[in-house]
């Protein structure tokens, strides 16, 4: 377990990064704006993290962890199917996805994140496939839904249809809309009672 003044220094870093990334781009954001955003010298931020493509790979995780966090808590609800995703759909875009799509960097952002960190977002990926597939066996053993198809091959098709959605999104408010369609269809396709 870190000590909590080395994940304070982590995380003023990461959050510093985070600003300068949606402000910059990636390409064009130096140690130096990182370094001066979280209050610490350049040589201080060294000792938390390699380089920039390490900070940036954190984020990455940081934003898997979270997302996988606060999905799972979405999956617990008790409501109606197309009223849990639509939550969980929601959980998983998050406040880092909210930011990235409307920061005009958004798009370089993305794009990196796909070449420099491709296994962390998809053990992130499959990890929050692997939750909607828990969600599918529970709801569908508690009589709540019919699976038409085993649990994994439905999560693994609601994980591609949220990546395609985000993919084509031309801005936060067009995304969040579709995602909110896209549980209705989801939800309501499954549910029990229909």
């Amino acid at each position: 377990m870190k000590d909590a003044a080395v994940q304070d220094k982590q995380n003023a870093i990461l959050q510093s990064a985070w600003q300068a990334f949606a402000t910059y781009g990636y390409r064009k954001t130096s140690m130096d704006d990182i370094a001066r955003g979280a209050g610490m010298s350049r040589p201080a931020v060294y000792l938390h993290y390699r380089n920039k493509d390490d900070i940036f790979r954190s984020l990455v995780q940081h934003y898997y962890d979270t997302a996988a966090d606060a999905v799972a808590v979405a999956l617990r609800r008790d409501a109606t199917p197309d009223s849990v995703l639509a939550a969980a759909f929601d959980a998983q875009l998050g406040d880092t996805m909210e930011a990235m799509l409307t920061s005009p960097h958004g798009m370089e952002l993305l794009d990196t994140g796909v070449a420099m960190a491709a296994d962390i977002k998809a053990a992130g990926e499959s990890r929050l496939a692997a939750l909607y597939a828990a969600w599918l066996r529970r709801a569908a053993t508690n009589g709540r839904i019919r699976l038409p198809e085993p649990a994994e091959q439905v999560a693994g098709t609601i994980a591609a249809a949220l990546k395609g959605v985000k993919a084509n999104g031309s801005d936060f408010a067009t995304v969040r809309a579709r995602l909110t369609i896209l549980a209705r269809l989801i939800g309501q396709g499954l549910a029990a009672d229909r």
